[in-house]
């Protein structure tokens, strides 16, 4: 019995090659295919891992941006950020024209059925999220929008966005004169950067905000060939999927920041953080994710959002007492490091070299945004520091943010050179398991300061090194 399911199966790949028994099945699922047509405005990291993905279970998609630059290069497989994976799907999808390319934004717009909206959101000096381009171009799908469409704001959004949106396309539709349906909806993204392809193609839930049964019937078909495998496609109002997205972020947020005050805890009482996670981690109410202690999280999802939502708390007279806290407790983590570095050598660090292992707030990402190693650059170099950096994939970023304040290299060892200490500041795998006869060969003295506990203290110590990580004396 061939059903629709047994039909989405066999056109995404889920099972081997099936014949179809008539013309007609044929025809049905070529049809089927062909029915979406996807537009993602934005190609950054949300936007284009969206739109490949998109691509890869078959349907029809065209990532739009303004920068000219950006998209002639993925046409070619240049790809503007780092992500495990992603290149050979985008150029495999680009050679079978799945997945396209374009700054022609009127022309890409007409006929989809849903066009998401992707773009960055920055945040303002209060913390507030910029929404100007998420507006411009919610304007810009209503200016050339030739039939119903799905408006879906995909870029992190504070609650109440989504009537905006509505608001600017409708404006739009207005002064064009026209009357043409569409629908909004909410989907925000559990991107994990380093494991966004897999996150994407085998989500754990998708969330999708909706208001109306014809939005909800559109993203319940576009996401069919996601949810085969039992993962939850869960719809809700739209004001909670926007919430969703920053209760989440806030949550994991606070699980970190909350470890490295138990951390600093520990040091002052002679407590071992490693154990005590693992204590509390096998606890299932409390599991062990995000409960790693460390020099505090980063990146383009953590601090902004949480930035955003103590912002909105605010405009709305309610006080978010226990993030203003994490907030708190994870600026002054990203110190810790360089408290214990001049605790042990001095607050006068002219003449000491530092080799620094990893710049990326998180390892398989080349993010620099809100990095904890920029923080402590800024204060090795003003002690009068001299810092020499190596990490796999982010040196061009960190170029980029601060230009040579700092000396880089291409070679982990190489970094090692006459140092006084040895940094690590990102756990990437390539750090784990090093030679640690080489590293004593290279250095000026066996010093090591771990700022994401990967190195086992007892080994340290029985190798000759004086070890110095986190939550732990």
């Amino acid at each position: 019995m061939w059903n629709e399911c047994t039909i989405y199966r066999c056109l995404y790949g889920f099972t081997k090659k099936v014949n179809a028994p008539n013309k007609s099945l044929d025809i049905f699922v070529r049809l089927r295919l062909e029915a979406m047509k996807i537009a993602v405005v934005g190609t950054g990291y949300v936007g284009l891992v969206t739109g490949t993905c998109l691509a890869e279970v078959g349907t029809d998609v065209t990532c739009i941006d303004i920068d000219i630059k950006k998209i002639e290069g993925l046409k070619q497989g240049v790809m503007p950020i780092y992500e495990p994976g992603l290149d050979a799907m985008v150029i495999r999808n680009y050679k079978k024209s799945k997945l396209h390319f374009s700054t022609d934004f009127a022309k890409s717009i007409k006929g989809v059925d849903v066009a998401f909206i992707a773009v960055g959101t920055p945040p303002g000096e209060d913390g507030s999220a910029d929404l100007q381009y998420v507006l411009k171009v919610a304007s810009q799908i209503g200016e050339h929008m030739s039939s119903y469409v799905v408006v879906v704001t995909k870029s992190t959004v504070p609650v109440g966005t989504a009537e905006k949106v509505r608001s600017a396309v409708q404006a739009a539709l207005d002064k064009r004169g026209v009357d043409i349906a569409f629908g909004i909806a909410s989907n925000p993204e559990f991107l994990k950067e380093g494991a966004a392809i897999d996150d994407f193609m085998k989500p754990d839930r998708i969330v999708v905000g909706v208001d109306t049964e014809k939005a909800q019937d559109t993203m319940g078909k576009l996401y069919k060939p996601f949810i085969m495998n039992g993962h939850p496609l869960i719809f809700m109002d739209i004001p909670s999927a926007e919430m969703t997205k920053y209760a989440a972020n806030a949550m994991l947020a606070t699980r970190i920041s909350f470890m490295n005050d138990i951390a600093n805890l520990c040091e002052i009482m002679g407590a071992d953080v490693n154990a005590v996670r693992r204590g509390i981690g096998s606890d299932p109410r409390i599991g062990s994710s995000f409960i790693y202690a460390g020099i505090g999280y980063g990146g383009s999802c953590f601090p902004k959002d949480v930035k955003a939502l103590i912002k909105t708390a605010r405009e709305n007279t309610y006080t978010m007492r226990i993030l203003e806290a994490v907030e708190e407790v994870n600026d002054a983590q990203k110190s810790v490091l360089f408290q214990k570095i001049t605790n042990h050598l001095g607050l006068d660090l002219h003449g000491k070299t530092f080799a620094m292992w990893g710049l990326s707030f998180k390892p398989n990402t080349d993010d620099m945004r809100e990095a904890p190693s920029l923080v402590l650059i800024d204060k090795i170099v003003a002690a009068g520091g001299k810092i020499i950096a190596y990490d796999p994939v982010s040196i061009t970023q960190t170029k980029h943010m601060i230009g040579d304040k700092i000396v880089y290299v291409e070679d982990p060892y190489e970094a090692l050179n006459n140092a006084d200490a040895l940094l690590l500041v990102t756990e990437w795998s390539e750090f784990k398991l090093p030679d640690w006869d080489m590293v004593s060969q290279k250095m000026n003295r066996k010093l090591v300061f771990d700022g994401r506990n990967i190195y086992d203290r007892a080994e340290m110590s029985e190798l000759g090194y004086s070890y110095f990580c986190i939550g732990s004396e």
